[in-house]
């Protein structure tokens, strides 16, 4: 029985290691080769052009932001469902997951419908002269959405699991609500809180379905997937070739996001250890 439950774990570990090279290792190692295959030089001079560094900034001003915003309410949210009973409690926390089901296609033309010249909002944002569909801010919005849920989905089972007595004591005690979420919400919170900022970064940086529908114009709106793609569909070798080199920079990205979430799971996993330690 133990030799077969060896037998076992080895085939399973094998497989899955195997998969894992072929459908993640291997196309990602592909990217880099590809991009490099003329020479450093080119490498650098792709990746330097004005619509890629456009490209970037774009890239990095939709991702902060969404980031941001997906914070703040991740952790309202969180706070909210978990905290409070109320009608349209489910109804809310279904709302918050649309973003999982949905298209990011869809996601930005319900956008184009709203904030574009034949949309509801479009006489207020005339008057106001603000400029949403295929501007920076359409592409703002878009990745607001897609990664909506990241940060919340990763706190309230926190929450839920931590309950409510350390804060309802802390209450009876007189201590203020900010004081109790600095000093006993925070604490539990804290890595997924990280892991979920970390989530949401990953994803804003490789959206192209939503920021596509409402993100037309290279150079200035374009962010690096779409600077990709438009480099990819141009058809020169040169231009693929290119379009392999600004890819690596978020395969680069991802690898660098998934070192720093190893770190604090690796941290995370650490103090758990010494506080069961001390308890035991």
């Amino acid at each position: 029985m133990r030799k077969q439950s060896k037998t076992g774990k080895i085939v399973l570990i094998t497989i899955s290691t195997v998969f894992v090279i072929l459908m993640l290792v291997i196309p990602l190692v592909s990217v880099i080769a590809n991009a490099l295959s003329k020479g450093a030089e080119f490498f650098f001079t792709s990746i330097t052009t004005k619509t890629v560094l456009s490209a970037i900034k774009v890239t990095l001003i939709a991702t902060g932001i969404a980031v941001l915003v997906n914070t703040i309410f991740g952790i309202i949210a969180s706070w909210v469902l978990t905290r409070y009973e109320f009608k349209g409690k489910q109804v809310l926390a279904a709302l918050i997951d649309i973003p999982f089901s949905i298209s990011p296609v869809i996601a930005g033309l319900s956008y184009i419908m709203m904030f574009g010249r034949m949309g509801w909002a479009s006489p207020l944002l005339e008057v106001l002269d603000i400029k949403i569909v295929f501007a920076i801010p359409g592409v703002v919005l878009a990745t607001i959405f897609v990664t909506f849920p990241f940060v919340s989905r990763e706190i309230i089972p926190v929450l839920n699991a931590v309950g409510k007595d350390e804060e309802e004591a802390a209450a009876m005690m007189g201590a203020k609500g900010f004081t109790i979420f600095r000093k006993i919400t925070f604490p539990h919170i804290k890595w997924a809180l990280i892991y979920g900022m970390i989530l949401c970064a990953a994803r804003a940086l490789g959206e192209f379905g939503a920021v596509n529908a409402l993100s037309k114009t290279r150079g200035e709106t374009f962010t690096l997937p779409l600077e990709i793609d438009a480099l990819y569909l141009s058809g020169s070798s040169d231009s693929i070739v290119a379009a392999f080199s600004v890819s690596s920079l978020l395969v680069i990205a991802a690898v660098a996001i998934l070192v720093i979430r190893s770190i604090f799971e690796y941290r995370n996993e650490k103090k758990a250890a010494v506080r069961q330690q001390e308890q035991d």
